[in-house]
C-alpha cells in the first residue's frame, strides 16, 4: 500500500535574517513571494514575437526572434493615460494601475484591450505602428455580464435581470424587460454555473443575432439570507432549488437585432432540465445545444434552426449509470465548418472526438490515458490543434499538438511538472514557463523540432534570507481498492527531529473539480499549510478518489455514497501517518472548508477516534440541503436515494462526536446556506454534545481580505489550544 516518493524540497535554514511566516503573510504572502515569472504572455499573430508584462506591470514588452529574443519596450501604461482623453466620450481619462493585463493582439499591429473609468467600459485598438487609438465600444458603469460581437458594432449587457443592447454609436435597444425579479435573462448563473456555464449570451457569426438564457425560477423556493450591516437588519432572498425541490425551468431565445423578432429554441419537456454547450454553428444558421435530463444521465446533443427555433436532429447521446457531465462547448475546425470537436469522458478520460454537423464520429483524438485540460490555438492551415493535457497520475501539465487528419499526437514540453506553454502563429517556437516540486519558475524559448533553448528566466528561490520554510516531500499511497494511486504531500516542522513527536494537521478537500497536491512549486501547498509546520505541526494532505484531474472511474466511485470512498481513501493517509514514530496519534486534527468541511465533520461522527481536534469551514451537514445542479449529480434526489442520504447526513451522527470541533460559517452563504451548520449545532445540543461555532458577517462561502487573516488566526490558535502540549 505504502510508497513514499522522497523528493526534498527544502531542509530548514539556520541562515541569518530567516524567519518563519507571520500570520498575514497566511494571505498575503503568495504576492510577496511570487518567483520571477513571465507575465500575460501572449504571441503577436503572423510573427515569431511575443509580448509580456514587465516586472512593475507598467510596461508592455516584447521579444521576436529577428532581434535574437532581446527585450524592448511595445508601449507602456503611461501612454495609454496620455493619449485615453482623446478618445474616450467626454474626453474623459482613465487611470490606470498597471497596463491591461487582459490585453489581446488582434493582428500583428492591433493590440485591443479594455479600460474603465467613471462612464463605463471602453474597448480600444491600439496601432502599434501608426500608434493610435481608436474607440471600438462603450458600455455603462451599471453593465453586467458584458458580450460584444465579433466586429464591436453591437454589445448586449444585463442592467439587473435583463438584457440591453447598445450600437458603437451609442443608441441603446431593450432586448428584454422582465419586472418580475424571479425571470433572469441572459445570466452566466444558470443552472447555478454548473456544466461549464460561463456565460449567459452568445453572439452569431455573422454578428446580428444574440443567443441568450431566459431562467424562469418563480417557482424555486425563495431562500433568506439576513444581512447585518444596516441598522436594522433586512433581509435578502436568493432561489435555492434543494435536492429534489422543485427546480428552475430554462429556455434559450435567439434575439434578432436587425428585425427585433424573438425565437424561442424548440428544446421541449420537461422542463426541468439542463441546457448546456450552447454553440453557433459557423453559418450562422443553426444552434448546439446539449440538452441534460435532470437526473444527469442522459445527454442529446441537439441541432436547432436559428430562425425559426425548430428541432432539426440528435446529432448523438451519451447515457451513464452515473452522471454526465458536459463541460466544453463544441470547437469547430478554422478550416471545415461541416467538423467540430467534442470533449467527453466516456470512455475513461476526457478527451477530443472529431464528429460531422450530421452526427458522425469520425475519428477519436485521444491521446493514451491524457487528459485534455485546456484547449488553445490551431495552427493558421486549421489542421493542428495544441492543447492542455494532465499526465503523470494528475500531477502534471503538459503541452500536447495533435494532427486533425491523421490523429498523430506529439507532446510538445517535456519536464516533469506543470506547464503554461504556448507555439507562435508559424508554429516555430514554443513559449515555455513551467515548475515543479524543485523548480519555482522556469521560462524556456524553444525551437521546435531541434529543441535549441533559450533560457529566460530561472527563478531564485524567493524564500532564501527571507523564510525559513519547511521541507516538503511527496507521498504516492494506494487506495483501498488495491490498484488506483493517490497523490498526497506531507510538510515538515522547521529544525525537525524524527526522535520527537509532533501534532498532526490534516488538510483535505476531497470534492469534485479540485486537486490539492500538483506538481508545481510548493506542491501545491497553500500558506497556511506552511505556516501550521512552521508552528511545529505535520502536515499532510491527500487527494482521494471523487478530486480532480484523474479521468471518469477515480471520480464516479462516489456516486449516490459522498464521502464514503473519499474517507476510505484519507483513512489510507492516516494509516500511513501512524507508522511513522514522530507522529503524536493522540495529537491528531483535521480542517477542511466547503466539501472539505463536509469531510472533516464526517470524519468527527463517522470515525469519532481518529481525530482529537477539527475545524469545519461553510460545511454541507446534509445534502437535502444543498442544490439540485452540483447535490443531485452525485447524490441523486432524496426521494431516490434515501439510504445514501441517511448515510451520507451527519445530523443524525451528532451523538456520535468526539473531541473538539470548531464551525465556521459565512453568514451570508449562498452555496452552503447557514442551515447546514445551524441544523448540525441544534442536532448537537439535543445529543448533548459541545461544539465551538463562529460566524463571519458580510461574508459569503469564503472569507477574503484581512477577515481571513482574522480566519487562519482563529484556526491556529484553535489547534494550538488543543494540540500542543
Amino acid at each position: 500500500m505504502k510508497k513514499l516518493l522522497v523528493l526534498f524540497l527544502f531542509g530548514s535554514s539556520f541562515a541569518y535574517g530567516q524567519r518563519n511566516f507571520n500570520i498575514n503573510e497566511t494571505v498575503f504572502g503568495p504576492r510577496q513571494y511570487a518567483p520571477k515569472a513571465i507575465m500575460a504572455q501572449q504571441w503577436i499573430p503572423g510573427q515569431d514575437a511575443f509580448t509580456y508584462l514587465d516586472d512593475t506591470y507598467q510596461r508592455l514588452m516584447v521579444r521576436d526572434a529577428k532581434s535574437n529574443w532581446t527585450e524592448r519596450e511595445a508601449i507602456n501604461a503611461a501612454r495609454i493615460m496620455e493619449i485615453l482623453p482623446t478618445i474616450l466620450p467626454g474626453k474623459e481619462g482613465a487611470k490606470l494601475a498597471m497596463f491591461p493585463y487582459d490585453y489581446q493582439w488582434k493582428d500583428s499591429n492591433t493590440l485591443q484591450f479594455a479600460v474603465q473609468n467613471a462612464s463605463g467600459k471602453h474597448v480600444i485598438n491600439y496601432n502599434t505602428a501608426s500608434k493610435q487609438a481608436t474607440l471600438l465600444a462603450s458600455t455603462p458603469t451599471d453593465a453586467n455580464n458584458i458580450e460584444y460581437n465579433a466586429d464591436l458594432t453591437q454589445t448586449a449587457y444585463l442592467i439587473e435581470n435583463n438584457i440591453v443592447i447598445i450600437d458603437n454609436n451609442g443608441k441603446k435597444t431593450t432586448v428584454t424587460n422582465d419586472s418580475n425579479k424571479g425571470i433572469v435573462n441572459g445570466s452566466d448563473y444558470t443552472h447555478r454555473q454548473e456544466f461549464g456555464i460561463k456565460k449567459g449570451m452568445w453572439w452569431s457569426p455573422k454578428n446580428d443575432k444574440l443567443l441568450y438564457y431566459r431562467k424562469d425560477e418563480t417557482m424555486v423556493s425563495n431562500y433568506p439570507l439576513i444581512q447585518w450591516n444596516e441598522r436594522v437588519a433586512t433581509v435578502k432572498d436568493i432561489r435555492y432549488p434543494m435536492s429534489g425541490m422543485k427546480s428552475e425551468e430554462v429556455t434559450l431565445v435567439v434575439y434578432d437585432s436587425k428585425t427585433g423578432q424573438k425565437t424561442t429554441l424548440k428544446t421541449g419537456e420537461p422542463k426541468e432540465q439542463y441546457l448546456t454547450i450552447c454553440t453557433w454553428d459557423p453559418s450562422g444558421e443553426y444552434i448546439y445545444v446539449g440538452v441534460l435530463n435532470r437526473e444527469q444521465n442522459h445527454l442529446k446533443l441537439n441541432k436547432y434552426q436559428a430562425t425559426t427555433g425548430d428541432f432539426v436532429q440528435t446529432l448523438f447521446e451519451e447515457k451513464s449509470n452515473t452522471w454526465v457531465e458536459p463541460q466544453h462547448a463544441l470547437t469547430f475546425l478554422p478550416n471545415n465548418p461541416k467538423q467540430f470537436l467534442y470533449q467527453t469522458d466516456k470512455d475513461g478520460f476526457n478527451q477530443l472526438f472529431l464528429y460531422t454537423t450530421e452526427g458522425k464520429l469520425v475519428k477519436q483524438l485521444g491521446f493514451e490515458d491524457v487528459i485534455v485540460d485546456k484547449i488553445h490555438e490551431f495552427n493558421t492551415k486549421g489542421d493542428r490543434l495544441v492543447y492542455t493535457g494532465i499526465t503523470n497520475k494528475g500531477l502534471d501539465r503538459q503541452l500536447f499538438e495533435v494532427q486533425i487528419p491523421s490523429g498523430k499526437t506529439t507532446q510538445l514540453t517535456s519536464e516533469s511538472g506543470f506547464h503554461t506553454a504556448s507555439l507562435s502563429s508559424s508554429g516555430k517556437y514554443l513559449f515555455d514557463q513551467y515548475s515543479n516540486i524543485t523548480t519555482p519558475n522556469k521560462v524556456d524559448l524553444t525551437t521546435v523540432g531541434n529543441k535549441t533553448k533559450v533560457n529566460m528566466v530561472t527563478a531564485e528561490n524567493p524564500f532564501v534570507g527571507k523564510i525559513d520554510l519547511p521541507r516538503i516531500e511527496a507521498v504516492s499511497l494506494t487506495s483501498p481498492d488495491g490498484t488506483t494511486a493517490l497523490n498526497g504531500r506531507i510538510i515538515y516542522p522547521n529544525n525537525f527531529d524524527p526522535s520527537k513527536k509532533y501534532p498532526v494537521m490534516v488538510y483535505l478537500y476531497g470534492g469534485s473539480h479540485a486537486q490539492l497536491v500538483q506538481n508545481k512549486w510548493l506542491y501545491g501547498a497553500g500558506y497556511f499549510d506552511l505556516y501550521m509546520a512552521q508552528q511545529g505541526y505535520i502536515v499532510f494532505t491527500l487527494d482521494n478518489r471523487g478530486s480532480d484531474a484523474r479521468g471518469r472511474d477515480f471520480t464516479r466511485v462516489t456516486h449516490r455514497h459522498l464521502g464514503q470512498a473519499e474517507m476510505a481513501d484519507q483513512m489510507q493517509g492516516i494509516a500511513f501517518l501512524k507508522t511513522k514514530p514522530f507522529v503524536d496519534q493522540t495529537r491528531m486534527g483535521i480542517f477542511g472548508w466547503s466539501f472539505g468541511g463536509f469531510m472533516t465533520t464526517s470524519f468527527m461522527t463517522h470515525h469519532p477516534e481518529v481525530f482529537h481536534t477539527a475545524v469545519a469551514g461553510g460545511p454541507v451537514m446534509d445534502w437535502k440541503y444543498y442544490e439540485i445542479m452540483y447535490g443531485e449529480r452525485y447524490m441523486d434526489t432524496p426521494q431516490e436515494n434515501p439510504e445514501g442520504y441517511n448515510q451520507t447526513s451527519l445530523l443524525n451522527k451528532a451523538d456520535k462526536l468526539k473531541g473538539n470541533l470548531l464551525i465556521i460559517h459565512g453568514a451570508q452563504d449562498p452555496v452552503v446556506v447557514q442551515q447546514h451548520s445551524m441544523e448540525f449545532v441544534e442536532a448537537c445540543i439535543k445529543a448533548g454534545k459541545q461544539v465551538d461555532y463562529f460566524l463571519y458577517p458580510t461574508h459569503e462561502h469564503n472569507v477574503s481580505g484581512k477577515d481571513r487573516v482574522h480566519m487562519y488566526e482563529k484556526i491556529a490558535k484553535y489547534f494550538d489550544i488543543h494540540l500542543k502540549k
